[in-house]
């Protein structure tokens, strides 16, 4: 590691013991200062983000990403008010017991210390990270791609230039270079760093997994499904599927995959109408496809291939399963799913309380759709990341989740007998 990232992670850890200074209301305050200049300083913000997209192809999928607007960043400003608003999750008393010798525990939570976060072209990430690590205590830094770099800068100088209007060490909140120098350097920030995730592609995710020497959570991609049972509702999966796979598709709650019963493929051309308006490219197997042969247009409807399954196309496109019942439904599922959000469609409640149990994912829908796997629809007020794993966090996390916890120990003299 070189000496001025020595220097970095020094000023952060010292950064991060500062902040237990600050009550609560102080970080409010400073929650509710940077939400009024992520909306006075806009049109900086605009122009600097404006600098990425003219490097980047609107036709990339990480465009919509990247892109900041008016609207958008009226959307941060609210959710850092609604997070200042939450309640402070350190000082929480999880677990409380006397022991037989009079010996009183208490299990509290405290802040991790230091979150790193890798992620790529998404400087959202950088306002959402920062109101979750102060309100919950810790100190971050961020190591954004290349392609958002003028926007994470311009949102950090931003942030930064409240901190200091505070008195509060600007080194809360530290940016890295975008080269891939300072993400091999996080990756082994041993001592520094207490917690590492990556936000971004599969690729970025393996390689973080591959080399970091520090502990991580993965917020790994989202490779969606809905299930339309045999007993769904014609109009609630119409309008579940068109939701799920064009509000956005470039977020990681998109739908990715219909599954559906062969019993209702004849109610496939409905079920896609409304996908028509947006110009969905379905890549159907033969079943489906000749089930919407003349009914759906054919620039826009493929063949699927053994690529169409398994895929997070973070694109206008989907593909189409046909399964004989439930139980090839859910191997489909197992087989390709990365376990973020999972969708059935039924009115069958003893059908859709099976799915619950047996779907192994962070978010299991019941005629909902999966584009609400999203902190700040879970009431979190914004999330660091949906989580795939299962050890620690699992699914959207937002404060609680990024915090660990210890055990405090009061007596009167007790000793242990050999």
């Amino acid at each position: 590691m070189s000496m001025n990232f020595t220097e970095t992670w020094t000023a952060v850890q010292e950064a991060s013991r500062e902040l237990a200074l600050l009550d609560d209301d102080f970080i409010n305050r400073i929650l509710e200062a940077v939400a009024y200049a992520a909306t006075a300083e806009m049109p900086y913000i605009l122009a600097e983000n404006a600098k990425d997209l003219a490097r980047m192809e609107p036709a990339n999928p990480k465009y919509d990403r990247l892109k900041l607007t008016e609207e958008r960043l009226q959307g941060i400003a609210a959710d850092m008010r609604n997070v200042a608003t939450l309640p402070s999750p350190l000082g929480r008393v999880l677990k409380e017991t006397v022991r037989p010798n009079g010996m009183r525990l208490t299990k509290v939570s405290v802040p991790f210390g230091v979150i790193g976060i890798i992620y790529e072209a998404r400087p959202n990430v950088s306002f959402d990270v920062f109101s979750l690590c102060l309100k919950s205590g810790n100190a971050c830094v961020l190591k954004g791609g290349h392609d958002a770099d003028a926007s994470n800068r311009a949102i950090v100088r931003v942030i930064h230039d409240v901190l200091k209007d505070f008195g509060v060490n600007p080194h809360v909140v530290e940016l890295l270079p975008a080269h891939r120098e300072a993400t091999a350097a996080l990756l082994e920030a041993v001592g520094y760093v207490d917690l590492l995730i990556p936000r971004g592609s599969s690729s970025l995710i393996n390689y973080v997994r591959d080399n970091a020497r520090i502990p991580i959570i993965e917020t790994g991609a989202g490779i969606c499904h809905t299930y339309f049972d045999e007993a769904g509702d014609l109009r609630k999966g119409a309008d579940i599927i068109c939701n799920a796979k064009t509000r956005r598709v470039s977020v990681c709650n998109a739908l990715d995959c219909l599954i559906i019963h062969q019993r209702r493929l004849v109610d496939l051309p409905a079920l896609c109408a409304p996908l028509q308006e947006k110009k969905v490219v379905l890549y159907a197997d033969p079943q489906a496809y000749q089930a919407l042969r003349r009914h759906y247009p054919d620039e826009w409807l493929q063949p699927a291939d053994e690529h169409s399954f398994g895929t997070e196309f973070l694109d206008y496109k989907m593909a189409i399963k046909t399964v004989a019942g439930f139980e090839e439904a859910l191997e489909h599922i197992r087989a390709y799913s990365s376990k973020h959000s999972e969708c059935i469609v039924t009115e069958d409640m003893e059908r859709a309380n099976a799915f619950r149990r047996r779907v192994d994912a962070a978010c299991v829908y019941t005629n909902v759709s999966t584009a609400f796997t999203d902190g700040a629809q879970f009431g979190l007020g914004a999330e660091i990341g949906i989580s795939t794993q299962k050890l620690h966090a699992r699914g959207p996390m937002g404060l609680e989740e990024i915090t660990s916890y210890k055990w405090l120990i009061e007596g009167d003299g007790q000793v242990r007998q050999p």
